[in-house]
């Protein structure tokens, strides 16, 4: 019986190597725009697809950005100024795009722009910053892809919404989390709603890698702002050793992110080349063999291991 069930998965596994491996014809003249290319994942993926002879729009949130990935990359690859907060500057792009792409559509949107910081515990973030890390996240994706979808449909193309592990197993970062789950909960749902379209729908979830967002520097300040600037009732319950160890656990975990952006940026190009792209790709070492089995854990059981060392706060029962 096991000898069935290995030989059966095996042929899962050789069947799906085989598909994943075809690619789409004609690379050279589909167009696809990326959301947050001043760097990090987005700007090395438009950098890979230029140089595999893509037409790339690049929008990045700076002019300084947009014209160092210029100076990087061939004549092909355009660039544009987005905040995909401001719905005026969306709907700019989107022309921007049809001027380009034309009767042929837009093959590629990936939406790859977000931010995290500050991180820390829930109760020590301001409104504020809940409702700025959702604009840019969730809402200004939501905003981008819709406005972007008439074009992607035009192409029977591909959308690449960039989410996270912390999508799947929520435990550090607060509000980014809530956003990343809601990034997928809106993909899930927009896969679901086009597949008779032919527009076909991908969920990248990296693991912990370095990038600006993870810098590790920037990421202890902001923290320590946040905690500085919580109510002093707050930091009361949580008291400073509590802090001063969450600080080192954070410290410990940044230090530890992956250099290999490549492993990221493969699973992107895959989702747009492949006949056959997948669902979901999840990047990393960490995802693959720690994160997404202990999504498939209990409840009671992933809590466990994800909070065993943690620190007790001042007024702990």
């Amino acid at each position: 019986m096991w000898l069935y069930l290995a030989v059966l998965v095996g042929l899962y596994y050789l069947l799906r190597w085989y598909k994943e491996r075809q690619v789409v014809s004609h690379l050279q003249e589909k167009y696809v725009f990326i959301t947050g290319c001043d760097s990090g994942f987005g700007n090395l993926l438009a950098r890979q697809l230029d140089r595999r002879g893509l037409k790339v729009l690049a929008a990045c949130l700076t002019e300084q950005g947009s014209e160092q990935l210029r100076d990087q990359t061939s004549d092909r690859l355009e660039t544009v100024i987005l905040d995909v907060t401001q719905t005026d500057s969306i709907a700019a792009a989107t022309e921007w795009v049809k001027k380009h792409v034309r009767d042929k559509g837009l093959w590629g949107l990936v939406n790859n722009a977000g931010i995290i910081y500050p991180t820390g515990c829930s109760e020590w973030l301001q409104i504020e910053t809940y409702e700025n890390i959702l604009k840019v996240n969730l809402i200004g994706l939501i905003k981008v892809t819709l406005s972007m979808l008439p074009l992607v449909r035009r192409a029977r193309g591909r959308i690449v919404n960039v989410s996270s592990i912390l999508g799947r197993v929520a435990f550090f970062g607060g509000v980014y989390c809530s956003s990343k789950y809601g990034v997928e909960a809106f993909s899930d749902v927009l896969r679901r709603e086009l597949q008779h379209f032919g527009v076909k729908i991908s969920i990248i979830e990296p693991g912990y890698f370095r990038t600006g967002m993870t810098d590790t520097q920037r990421s202890l300040e902001k923290m320590t702002q946040a905690w500085e600037e919580a109510p002093v009732n707050i930091k009361e319950a949580y008291g400073q050793h509590f802090f001063d160890a969450h600080y080192n656990i954070t410290k410990k975990g940044l230090l530890r992110c992956s250099t290999n952006l490549n492993l990221v940026t493969d699973c992107m190009e895959h989702a747009l080349t492949s006949k056959y792209p997948r669902t979901r790709y999840s990047a990393g070492w960490d995802a693959l063999f720690f994160y997404i089995p202990l999504s498939y854990l209990p409840t009671s059981l992933a809590d466990y291991i994800l909070t065993r060392s943690w620190p007790k706060p001042a007024q702990a029962i």
